[in-house]
Formats: structure tokens, C-alpha cells, sequence
């Protein structure tokens, strides 16, 4: 097998159809079926099996899968230690952004590379968890995520804010139960907050009349008065007349979502890494935050 190869077993097994996988890889299907049976000739095994679910791994093709991944791992790590040896910055910097800070990232970004351009970037968006996972799984050197983790690697706190009631008028906290919400898709960490929120403070379930995909969709529906909300204050700043308060926990705290910038020590030795982070010490992310969104 080639790294081609480790590639393609990866594919398969994530997305279990050799449609989509040939697609992605801008091969033709008996292009990718071909190579797949190549694969199991030289192995002399049986790597999938098709069905009417898709097509599933064999014990042998899931190891060879794994083996794929450790190679792709070992590849990126030579190639790594080979960019640490230049006194130049330079490589590929590997990234994991979530959700709002998806939109945000990019004017840091070319600042950074204004300043080292022969750096190149790899950005994977996902929610909070999954890159997370990711930065734990050293798939990606430095991941944004929303929320309070536990991390004993290298980490940095980059925004506080505080997690609003949003309305397109003023409304009382004591009325929101008898009130049309809007929900919206979010992270685990986010969803845990605004429910222990609404647990000590009411018996009642919240009255749900719309539930969209996004949070700039969630706002423009408060916009038009069609519910409240309940999101972080980020997502609304500076986004017209929208009424936002503060909510507070059972001791008059406000309740508070902090995004943080994950890293492995053992990648921080890395000069590219090590050389973005000093850089997000230099700039202050909050203020530019604030600013832009």
C-alpha cells in the first residue's frame, strides 16, 4: 500500500460508501473499486463486504485501517520534525475552530501569515467536542473550543462572555415560561449551561415554537419578534436593537462561556506552533472579537 492508499481505507470507513468516498478523492468508482481489490490482493484478504447498508469492514480491513491511520500519524510527524528543523517558519499549521469563532478566525489568520508567509493552513470546523477529541488525538496541532474542558495540556483562555436573554423587546426573566422560544443546534457544553440555567429557576419546560439550524439564525428570528432566546452575548453584540440581559446564577453570579485555545506540550516544541502561540499572546483576541463581530 501506498499513503494513497492509507487515505482511501480512511475514507471508506468514515464514510461507508464508495460513492461519496470516489468523489471526494476525484476518482471515477470502478477507479476506487479496482484499487480496493488491489488492496486485498497483495494482503491476500477480504477488506469490505457490500450490502444494502453499505459496505462494512472485515476484522482484517479494520486493522488495516488502523494501520492507515498510523501511518498518516507517523507521515505527519516527519514532516513535522522536518519543518522544526528550518530556522524559517514554515509548514502546515493544523487548526480546529468551532462555531461562532469559525467566522472570526480568518482576520487572524492573515495577520499570521502577513507576518510568515510561507506558512500554510489545514482548518477543520467542527463542534467543541469533536476538536477537542481531535487536539487529544494529535490530528490537529491547536484547536478553538467553546466551553469548559478539562485539559491538562497547554491551553489559553481567549474570550469571556456571558450567556444572554435576548429578546426583541424587554421582557421579565419570572414571564419566559409562558413565552415562545427559539432554539437553535449547539454544543453539548453549551446546551448543559442553558438547561442547568433553566433548571433552577423553573419547574416548567421552556415553550419551544421554533428550532433552526444556526445562532445567526436564531438572532434574525428574535429580530422579527417571533420568541426569545438564550445565547452568548457575542453571538447578538452590536446586532441592532435587540434586548439582551445578563443572566445570573442562584448566588447572582453571571453565568459565564469562555472559548480556550487547546494545545499539546509536545507539539508547543514544534516552531510553528509555538510561534502561533506567541503570537495569540501578543494580540488580544477578545477586543478584536468585540470589535468585528
Amino acid at each position: 500500500m501506498d499513503k494513497r492508499d492509507w487515505h482511501i481505507l480512511q475514507m471508506l470507513y468514515i464514510e461507508k460508501n464508495i460513492t461519496k468516498v470516489a468523489g471526494n478523492l476525484f476518482m471515477s468508482q470502478p477507479a476506487l473499486t479496482k484499487r480496493i481489490q488491489q488492496i486485498e490482493n497483495e494482503f491476500e484478504v477480504k477488506v469490505i463486504h457490500r450490502g444494502k447498508k453499505g459496505i462494512q469492514f472485515t476484522p482484517q480491513g479494520e486493522y488495516l485501517v488502523k494501520y492507515a491511520a498510523e501511518m498518516i500519524e507517523r507521515e505527519q510527524a516527519v514532516k513535522d520534525h522536518l519543518n522544526n528543523m528550518d530556522t524559517e517558519i514554515s509548514g502546515t499549521l493544523r487548526l480546529g475552530v468551532s462555531g461562532f469563532i469559525t467566522r472570526q478566525i480568518p482576520p487572524v489568520l492573515k495577520q499570521f501569515k502577513n507576518r510568515y508567509n510561507k506558512v500554510n493552513f489545514s482548518l477543520t470546523t467542527n463542534w467543541s467536542n469533536q476538536i477537542y477529541n481531535q487536539v487529544y488525538n494529535h490530528e490537529i496541532h491547536i484547536g478553538f473550543v467553546r466551553g469548559d474542558y478539562t485539559w491538562k495540556g497547554g491551553k489559553k483562555r481567549l474570550l469571556t462572555e456571558n450567556l444572554v436573554l435576548v429578546a426583541n423587546d424587554k421582557i421579565e426573566v419570572s414571564d419566559l415560561p409562558s413565552l415562545p422560544r427559539i432554539d437553535y443546534n449547539c454544543d453539548v457544553k453549551l446546551k448543559d449551561l442553558i438547561d442547568t440555567w433553566w433548571a433552577e429557576n423553573f419547574t416548567e419546560p421552556p415553550k419551544v415554537g421554533i428550532k433552526v439550524d444556526k445562532t445567526d439564525t436564531c438572532r434574525e428570528m428574535v429580530a422579527n419578534d417571533l420568541g426569545y432566546a438564550i445565547m452568548p452575548g457575542l453571538v447578538v453584540n452590536n446586532h441592532g436593537n435587540l434586548y439582551e440581559t445578563a443572566l445570573k446564577d442562584k448566588e447572582g453570579n453571571p453565568i459565564i462561556r469562555e472559548t480556550w485555545m487547546l494545545y499539546n506540550e509536545d507539539d508547543y516544541e514544534l516552531n510553528l506552533v509555538r510561534t502561533f502561540i506567541e503570537f495569540m499572546d501578543e494580540i488580544n483576541f477578545q477586543q478584536m472579537i468585540t470589535k468585528n463581530s
